[in-house]
């Protein structure tokens, strides 16, 4: 007889912002393998737009209120500001409840440590939302990289970058460093993270970074990043949520040919626009926006890779379950934050 299907992992989603709305709760409702049991938030319009969302779903406003409920959850997602994310996970973890922080990580690289030893110690399961692993772009890199179509890799180009001077409309706009603001600890977490995922450790950085005035002082609203990797890979990163015109996405140069991407991966646009990730539509890049391999006078563009944000629970759920590691080990999130300290030390 086939064996009976497990039990859903009952969520809890803080916080229905760009985070919580876009991207978890989508995402979590769409697969079969966990239940959105409960989503916090404060705000009254959110907090109707989330009832009529899901309306199966508790909809409560407090932290205390969703800790109330942790005998009935198995898994609190944290869709909140990093400044929150410390105290929150600690609380969750203290009620053995399995854990997923947005990136960053923590304001400090001392609180993600003692994250990941907190978790250890209560035996619960704790990852970061490092969703850009699974862009349609970054799965198309990888395997172009792993076909050795560029020969050795010599430099490596990535960037973030649009056209909105006035500002996300939300809680980056005013952060201070300290609160884990700045588009460094944003976008930051997001590109470093990729670098290493592609081509290892880093052995030494350098880094840049300007504020134009919209954010705190010392939050910075550009920043421009370099990485030696000991494979000898140079990695160099752009962010900016202020480029009147922006440069490639990844521009990569290999001792054979070069791969250039332009664009940024569909998926948040997707779910923003409320495209469910069981489309068969989703995370689908159109051909116009290949990247292309070669060299000058003779490239061809790449089939895109289908992007796959639901991979990210997908895995969780088989970790949870025993059958798998976890889809991102905080401890590569940690290394990514110790970098952005040592690069806001030299900026």
């Amino acid at each position: 007889m086939p064996h009976p299907a497990p039990a859903p992992i009952r969520t809890a989603v803080v916080g229905f912002g760009v985070s919580g709305k876009v991207f978890h709760a989508p995402l979590i409702a769409a697969d079969p393998g966990y239940s959105l049991d409960v989503i916090v938030t404060a705000d009254p319009q959110r907090a109707a737009e989330a009832a009529r969302l899901y309306p199966g779903t508790r909809i409560v406003p407090t932290p205390e209120a969703l800790f109330a409920l942790a005998p009935d959850l198995d898994l609190v997602v944290l869709g909140t500001p990093p400044l929150t994310h410390f105290d929150l996970a600690a609380t969750a973890i203290a009620h053995g409840l399995d854990v997923v922080v947005d990136k960053p990580f923590a304001t400090t690289s001392a609180h993600g440590e003692e994250l990941i030893d907190r978790a250890s110690n209560a035996g619960v399961r704790l990852t970061v939302f490092q969703n850009r692993r699974w862009d349609a772009d970054f799965l198309t890199l990888r395997k172009v990289l792993r076909e050795g179509g560029l020969g050795e890799v010599r430099s490596f180009e990535s960037r973030f970058e649009w056209w909105r001077p006035e500002g996300f409309g939300n809680w980056r706009d005013s952060a201070s460093l300290a609160e884990g603001g700045g588009i460094l600890h944003d976008l930051g977490a997001h590109l470093i993270d990729q670098a290493v995922q592609l081509f290892g450790p880093v052995e030494d950085c350098y880094g840049e970074t300007a504020n134009h005035g919209q954010h705190p002082a010392s939050a910075d609203t550009e920043a421009f990043v370099s990485l030696l990797h000991t494979s000898g890979v140079r990695t160099r990163l752009w962010m900016n949520g202020m480029a009147a015109q922006v440069g490639p996405r990844f521009h990569v140069l290999g001792s054979k040919a070069g791969y250039t991407k332009w664009g940024l991966d569909s998926q948040e646009a997707s779910l923003a626009a409320g495209l469910s990730p069981s489309d068969p539509a989703y995370g689908v890049d159109p051909v116009s926006s290949w990247g292309v391999l070669g060299t000058d006078g003779d490239r061809e563009p790449v089939p895109a890779q289908t992007g796959a944000y639901p991979r990210f629970y997908a895995e969780l759920a088989a970790a949870i379950r025993g059958h798998g590691p976890l889809p991102v080990d905080p401890a590569e999130s940690l290394e990514t934050l110790k970098i952005i300290e040592r690069i806001h030390a030299f900026a």
